[in-house]
């Protein structure tokens, strides 16, 4: 499996672009911002977990993984098919040490027709310079028609204590998914839970930050319009928590809801951004 690195003098990268164009190694100042769960990253028939797995044209799961498109119903699986596909290289960027960067690109072929009707060329460009990940996102419908879609990001982030965890997260309340319920949000979880799996639509600011006490790392989400959903995940007994990004909730397909629909020959761009500070 063919590993692609950049890096400056202080942060290194680490990409996989035939599985997902996924980055699976963020490392500043030599330390790992990064979960990765090395056994399921063993077996390339599972999805990865660990690093920044990719979602589109969906995230999340649909009602019954279905949705009915020209009166044809076709199924799509959870979070999508760009986690599990090729991506090439296209780009890279790497005479200034200060600022370097790479760009894979994802286009519609014959698998991914079968799932999903639309001809598309999706096209990331991961930047670091000094402590901030930057992820460019370009995503073009080359159909004839309007294209309907959904993108976010699922990145798994390394941590040794939980309860050491602090959130600000730009919303007052959430859903978990497990029970069905609404809760309001005071910046605490409850991590004796077996699984905890919410989601904060009610944004009303363009980041989220984590301060980790027990790694005394200090990590900012930032995110533009694009971006109407943040999703909290995480396992009892693993050493990662999720902090997801999302463009719209999930079954936005069958929904609606917040749904991205790109005109024929129209590109969107997007931007999230990882800042991370070592105190």
């Amino acid at each position: 499996m063919n590993k692609l690195y950049i890096q400056t003098n202080q942060s290194r990268l680490e990409i996989l672009p035939q599985r997902g164009g996924i980055i699976t190694s963020w490392r500043l100042q030599g330390q790992e911002i990064f979960y990765l769960d090395e056994e399921r990253f063993a077996n390339p028939q599972l999805s990865i977990r660990g690093g920044i797995p990719i979602l589109f044209p969906i995230c999340g799961n649909l009602a019954d993984n279905t949705y009915t498109h020209n009166d044809k119903q076709y199924t799509l699986k959870q979070h999508g098919f760009a986690r599990d596909l090729p991506w090439e290289v296209t780009h890279q960027e790497t005479a200034n040490q200060q600022k370097v960067s790479i760009t894979v690109t994802l286009s519609s072929n014959e698998q991914t027709r079968a799932v999903y009707p639309f001809e598309f060329k999706v096209a990331f460009t991961y930047q670091i310079q000094g402590n901030t990940l930057e992820i460019g996102q370009q995503y073009t419908n080359l159909s004839t028609e309007p294209m309907p879609f959904s993108a976010g990001f699922h990145p798994y982030f390394l941590t040794t204590d939980k309860t050491q965890l602090k959130f600000e997260i730009p919303s007052q309340e959430y859903h978990d998914k497990i029970t069905e319920k609404t809760h309001l949000f005071n910046g605490d979880f409850d991590f004796n839970r077996d699984e905890i799996d919410v989601t904060f639509k009610q944004l009303n600011g363009k980041s989220a930050t984590v301060t980790d006490n027990a790694r005394k790392l200090k990590l900012t989400l930032e995110y533009d319009d694009t971006y109407s959903t943040l999703v909290f995940w995480t396992v009892k007994g693993k050493d990662f928590y999720c902090l997801e990004p999302w463009s719209a909730p999930r079954n936005a397909l069958n929904t609606g809801e917040h749904l991205s629909v790109l005109e024929p020959q129209a590109t969107h761009t997007a931007s999230v951004r990882l800042t991370a500070n070592f105190f």
